[in-house]
Formats: structure tokens, sequence, C-alpha cells
């Protein structure tokens, strides 16, 4: 027989996957009777468990959240990774105020049986983080303010910073937030411009609700809409270049955050990327390794043309003797 603990980490879970369960159904997952079911609900409500539940016959036990924060019962995998989550999220900076996720860190190592805090520090041994680039944070709780946003599904005034530090007031119509392993990118749909948009989230000063319900018709896929707006950025040059593979395989040469890409025939694929200068493309273009014309600009050409001529003719020469 399980112990109380463990069962009572098993009813939570089973409360947790369904509406409602019958006492008898929960009764038999637990293989256990009806009484000690009806105990260990009592239980779990001592404990600040919101479980709700419907008289007669037919009625049920649901899982309503709680209005506090009760005690939580993980098993070892769980607890693995929530601390592994809660590591990455202090270093990552996410949340913009990385105390929060530093606090918590250090109250669950401190309870964390031997078994899983020697699994912990394995991690942190073997793990290396490369310098965090110099951005601007996350104001503490944007992110959670925009998820919310998102799932309330009502019209909001967006009070935001765009590239140049301009500050504009816009209403939008949220939608989904995309991260991209560097950044988190809301996006929704700008009333006045009637186009689907992507805000950098670290940019974002305030949103409010505007308590105006909105019916989201025919939304973008997010994520892609993310990935082109990267690939499109205001770029001082950008090249066009044809590559003579389908499109399937251009793809993994240039993905849709790098370039836009189009199927020139079954064979062909047309792409467009953005760079800071000519030269800067032409090495982007040299690393890709395989065979494309350049179609536009000439400045661009003329650089690879360079850079092609200089590798032959510094490969051509007899290598000095040691």
């Amino acid at each position: 027989m399980i112990s109380t603990s463990a069962r009572l980490l098993r009813l939570v879970s089973l409360l947790s996957t369904r509406p409602s369960w019958t006492c008898g159904e929960l009764a038999e997952r637990l293989a256990v009777t009806e009484r000690t079911v009806r105990r260990d609900v009592a239980r779990l409500r001592e404990l600040g468990y919101g479980v709700e539940s419907d008289p007669g016959p037919w009625g049920g036990y649901r899982l309503r959240a709680g209005s506090h924060l009760p005690p939580l019962i993980l098993d070892d995998e769980e607890a693995l990774a929530v601390a592994v989550g809660l590591r990455e999220t202090a270093l990552s900076g996410v949340l913009g105020d990385d105390q929060a996720a530093l606090s918590a860190l250090l109250k669950l190592r401190q309870v964390l049986p031997p078994r899983i805090a020697n699994r912990m520090g394995e991690l942190d041994a073997a793990l290396a983080h490369t310098p965090r680039p110099a951005e601007p944070p996350l104001a503490p709780g944007m992110l959670l303010d925009l998820a919310a946003a998102c799932r309330r599904g009502e019209r909001c005034r967006l009070s935001y910073r765009d590239r140049a530090g301009r500050a504009t007031v816009r209403d939008v119509d949220p939608y989904r937030l995309v991260g991209t392993g560097r950044r988190w990118y809301f996006v929704a749909r700008d009333v006045a411009r009637g186009q689907w948009r992507t805000f950098r989230a670290d940019r974002v000063a305030r949103i409010r609700s505007t308590g105006r319900p909105v019916d989201l018709a025919d939304p973008p896929d997010p994520a892609l809409l993310v990935s082109h707006a990267l690939a499109c950025a205001d770029y001082a040059v950008h090249v066009t270049f044809r590559l003579p593979l389908p499109m399937d395989r251009a793809l993994r040469l240039v993905p849709p955050s790098v370039g836009t890409l189009r199927p020139d025939g079954p064979d062909a694929t047309l792409a467009e990327v953005g760079g800071p200068d000519a030269d800067g493309l032409a090495g982007y273009l040299l690393g890709l390794a395989t065979p494309l014309t350049v179609l536009a600009p000439d400045e661009v050409r003329h650089a690879l043309v360079r850079r092609t001529r200089q590798l032959l003719a510094e490969n051509e020469a007899e290598p000095a003797a040691s």
C-alpha cells in the first residue's frame, strides 16, 4: 500500500487531469475505499487545495484554483524540473528582475532531498553560460501582464517605445507571446493601422485593458510572423539571390528568422537577406558554402566576386616553406 503523502500526490494529479471525478472513480484509480477518498479530500482542503464537490450519487470532485498558494507536493523529477527552471529564469532575466527567481531557487534547494540536491550540483558543475547581451531587461511583471492580456481577449491600450526611442500609445488586440531565445515579442493587431504587428516586450512601458472584447478573425501564425519581422528588419542593405535548391532544402540554409524565401519553380528558391553592409553580406553568402547567384544589388555581387578572387589567389600561391 502506498503512503498517505504519495496517495495525496496521486489524488492531486488525478484531479488536475479532468474537470470532475466521482468518488467511486477516484477510489478505483487509487485502489482504496470511497471512505479513504473522502478522508484524503478533507486533508487536501486542510492543506489549502480548493477541492469542490457536488452532492448526490452522480456528484463528483473537482479542483478549483485556490485563493492562496498551498504547500506543493513534488516527486523527484518534478522537483528537479522546477529547480532547473528557476535557475534558467534567474540567469536569463526573462522576468526583468531575477531576484524573485533566485530567492525561490535558494529556498527550494534548502529543502531538496540529498539525492536531488546532488543531481542539481552535478548540473551546476557541467553547465556554462555565455555573457548576456547588453539589452534592456523586461520590466518586472511585464511578461505576465502581456500574457494576461492575451488570455482575456480584450482590446488594450499599449504604451510603447519604438526602435527610434519615440514613445507612442496605440490600441491593440492582443493575441500571443513569442520567445526567440534572446527576446520576447508581443503579437497583436494594431487597430489604427489594421495590421498584425510584433512588439518587443522589453519596449512595452504599460498595457491596460479597455474592457472591449474582440473577436480575432483569421489570426496569423505568431511564430512565423515574428520570424519574418526579424528577417525584414531595417538593415542598410538587402541581397536577393537564387539557390538551385527546392524550398525545403533551402530553408535548412536560410531559416525564416534570417531571410525571406519563396519558390522559383520546383528546383530553385529565391531568398532575400538583410545586413549592415555589402561586404558583410558577401561573407554571409560565402559561409553558406553552396552554389548561388546574386540577383541584386550589384554592390553585393561585386563584393562577393572580390572576396572569392582573393580567396582563390591566396590558395593558388605555394605555401611558404617552414
